[in-house]
Order: C-alpha cells, then sequence, then structure tokens
C-alpha cells in the first residue's frame, strides 16, 4: 500500500477503520488495480523469457497466488483477465472485504482466499504456477529488527516461494522498500535461493519508492 499523504504503518494501517478507509478510497482502488494490470504485463515480459531456460510464456488459464491480496482489489483484476487466483493475506479485517468482492465476480468459483503468512504459505510443492504481490511484501519482515532476523526471514521466503512455484514459475513483486540497501536484500534473497531476474523503476537511480521485481524460477 502507498499512500499519497503518509507512510502506511504495519499492521494498524490496515485494521478496524483503516480497512474500510482502504476499502471506500477510490484512489487506492484505481491504484491497487493499475499496479496489478502492470504486473501482469511484466509476467509476460520479453526479457524475462529469455532468462534460465528460454520459455515463452503462453497465453493461458494459469493458477496464481496472489500474495497480499488485502482487500481483493488486485485478485479481481486478476480473476477478470482469465485466470484461477488463491488470495492470501494475514489480516482478516483486509480478507473479509475480498470474501465479499468474491460474491460478485462471474467466476466465483476461480477466486479461493486463505488466511496466512507469506512466510508460511499453506500451499504444496510445485503447485503454483506464478505469483504476484501488489504493495505487501516488504511487510514480511514487519517486526523484525536485527539484521540477522531480517535475513534469515526474506532468504527463508524466498526459498520457499521456490519451493511452491512450478517448473520456470514466475513472481513479480510490486512494493515500497524503504532504502538501497533493503532493496539490495530482497532482490539478492531471490538470486541466492533459485531465481533470475531483474528489477524496474522508472527512475533506475531511485533506490526507495515503487519498485517492480520479475523474477523466474531458475
Amino acid at each position: 500500500m502507498s499512500n499519497h499523504n503518509n507512510t502506511p504503518i504495519f499492521p494498524d494501517s490496515y485494521i478496524g477503520d483503516n480497512s474500510l478507509e482502504y476499502e471506500n478510497s477510490i484512489w487506492m482502488e484505481r491504484n491497487q488495480k493499475k499496479a496489478t494490470l502492470i504486473c501482469l504485463q511484466y509476467l509476460h515480459d520479453e526479457e524475462l523469457n529469455t532468462l534460465g531456460i528460454v520459455d515463452n510464456l503462453n497465453e493461458k488459464k494459469c493458477l496464481i497466488a496472489d500474495l497480499g491480496c488485502g482487500t481483493g482489489f488486485s485478485s479481481e483484476i486478476l480473476v477478470e483477465n482469465g485466470h484461477r487466483v488463491i488470495g492470501i493475506d494475514i489480516l482478516m479485517d483486509m480478507l473479509s472485504k475480498a470474501k465479499i468482492k468474491k460474491k460478485f465476480l462471474k467466476e466465483e468459483k476461480d477466486l479461493e482466499l486463505i488466511l496466512a503468512d507469506i512466510n508460511y504459505l499453506p500451499l504444496k510443492r510445485s503447485s503454483i504456477d506464478h505469483m504476484i504481490s501488489v504493495s505487501a511484501y516488504n511487510f514480511i519482515i514487519h517486526g523484525k529488527n536485527l539484521a540477522k532476523d531480517i535475513f534469515k526471514t526474506i532468504n527463508n521466503t524466498s526459498r520457499y516461494l521456490k519451493k511452491v512455484l512450478k517448473s520456470n514459475g514466475r513472481i513479480i513483486i510490486e512494493f515500497y522498500p524503504k532504502d538501497e540497501e533493503e532493496l539490495d536484500s530482497f532482490i539478492s534473497s531471490f538470486k541466492d535461493n533459485g531465481f533470475d531476474g531483474f528489477m524496474v523503476k522508472k527512475d533506475p537511480n531511485q533506490k526507495s519508492g515503487q519498485t517492480f521485481l520479475l523474477l523466474k524460477k531458475r
């Protein structure tokens, strides 16, 4: 989540009345859906095709895990674009609103919602085609203050995501690292644990702010 007035605080900015404000914000809905559409475009990025084993991603109905789905703005877009989706969020205040959206989907069966931590996903090995995360991934280190704990968390998570993905599975992450050190830590965690990929930013010299990671299982 990115706020044009102030920086969100996890989990406070996403629970109680704040979750209602999030859900009812036209600005938030527009930006979350726009970011999700960009993630879908990057999923088919030609440069990503050439990394590792060359493969052109076919236009097909994929099973996509939406990591940190929140109130379901991103999951909505994924389903509307023809995919089956498992929306995962750790906050019931957010997920309960995604459950309401699910009822209004044309293909309700194409969205499954799970209350879970991104760090400990209840998913089977090699069960997911691809993953997308919009404005949520950096929250996996919430509550971790020591460098060794942060390192352990982000590396264990990326290692587990690789196990859950099918062969040549892809992950597209849109998030907001606080500084260059945090960004480099996230990138390294994937490259050290079985992924190839690269970063996309409007301004390559800007280390904080909106960032897209385009990743492919090695």
